[in-house]
């Protein structure tokens, strides 16, 4: 077939290949990539069913149909006014923090990048609450742009601390340096938001991060920025398999090192802080994802990060078909869910790696 044909030239050129130390893994030929996408796409369409489906009160597929087709007189048609907005929300949100990640963890050759380890989801939170308590912002769009400009103040912030002494950036002190910074900007938030007891609850729940109680009204002023982050990242993704060589590498093959980077740390900060401003800070989503779609797509980032959002979209919208199930009636936040799920795939990277070698 002529796919497996150029399936077996694609894993010659990519057996040669030099790859980065912190992100070498075998890679699978087109063929078994393919196999996996589509198992994705599978996946997507089960968990939007479910997520149609389960929630305080059961609704059966006949009756989410006859609500589509405009019979109102339905139970049906409650279930999708309000989770049809919710599950798109999700498969947004999580598309966007996979591909961040993904982007994250190829422009700081770092296997612990991450939105939320690094900071940048606190940021992004931080500035939205400043916005809300101090100038009363409501507008949808401003929402968006104050997280947006959070994220990237954070991002720079965190990476400069990281860097101060012998040694540079490491993986170890960008996860320490988001650490200490998302504890301080955690900390402002809630001295922000402790004054303001008329926002007080919103906020605390928000800062949660979950897709619960979506209208068409939040994810339309948020579709522009996160379709541009989307096109931005994916430009990057042939950069960031040179910048994988090294700046000397990449330099030597005519990569302009500096504008490359600059590219993809736009396309994360875009992704993370228009989520962010939507959703609340949900974490370990960008860390967990590009990490298992390596096992499958390999380190290419011309395939890990379309894998990388698919799976996102995938993970964060069982997550919350899973949180909605665990805790009936009630329902948990998708954000203690995916806490829950990228703690142990964070000590097991952490152990895996070995202190040392970060």
């Amino acid at each position: 077939m002529p796919i497996c044909s150029r399936a077996r030239r694609a894993s010659r050129s990519e057996r040669d290949r030099a790859h980065s130390p912190a992100l070498s893994v075998s890679h699978p030929g087109a063929c078994k990539r393919f196999g996996w996408g589509v198992a994705m796409v599978l996946l997507l369409v089960v968990a939007m069913g479910l997520s149609m489906t389960f929630g305080a009160r059961d609704v059966g597929w006949s009756e989410i149909v006859a609500a589509l087709y405009g019979q109102v007189e339905t139970i049906g048609e409650a279930a999708v006014a309000s989770r049809l907005p919710r599950t798109l929300l999700a498969i947004l949100a999580g598309a966007a923090l996979g591909l961040s990640g993904g982007v994250m963890q190829g422009l700081t050759r770092n296997p612990l990048a991450d939105p939320g380890l690094l900071g940048v989801n606190a940021g992004a939170a931080l500035a939205v609450v400043i916005g809300l308590a101090w100038f009363g912002i409501e507008d949808a769009t401003l929402y968006i742009w104050a997280a947006i400009l959070g994220a990237g103040l954070t991002a720079v912030a965190v990476y400069a601390i990281a860097s101060l002494g012998r040694g540079g950036a490491t993986p170890l002190r960008l996860a320490l340096a988001g650490a200490v910074t998302t504890a301080a900007l955690s900390s402002l938030t809630t001295a922000v938001v402790l004054p303001r007891g008329d926002i007080a609850g919103l906020v605390q729940s928000w800062t949660v991060g979950g897709v619960g109680g979506a209208t068409r009204d939040q994810i339309v002023p948020v579709l522009p920025f996160l379709f541009l982050g989307l096109v931005i990242a994916l430009l990057s993704a042939r950069k960031l398999n040179l910048l994988a060589l090294g700046d000397d590498t990449a330099t030597g093959l005519g990569e302009k090192v500096a504008l490359a980077r600059a590219m993809a740390a736009v396309a994360a900060v875009l992704l993370c802080g228009a989520t962010t401003a939507v959703c609340g800070p949900i974490g370990f989503v960008g860390l967990v994802v590009p990490h298992a779609c390596r096992l499958l797509a390999g380190s290419d980032y011309r395939w890990l990060l379309p894998f990388s959002a698919l799976g996102g979209a995938v993970l964060l919208t069982f997550a919350d078909v899973f949180g909605r199930l665990v805790a009936r009636p009630a329902e948990l936040d998708v954000g203690i869910v995916t806490a829950f799920i990228g703690a142990p795939v964070f000590i097991w990277i952490v152990r895996r790696r070995k202190v040392g070698a970060l």
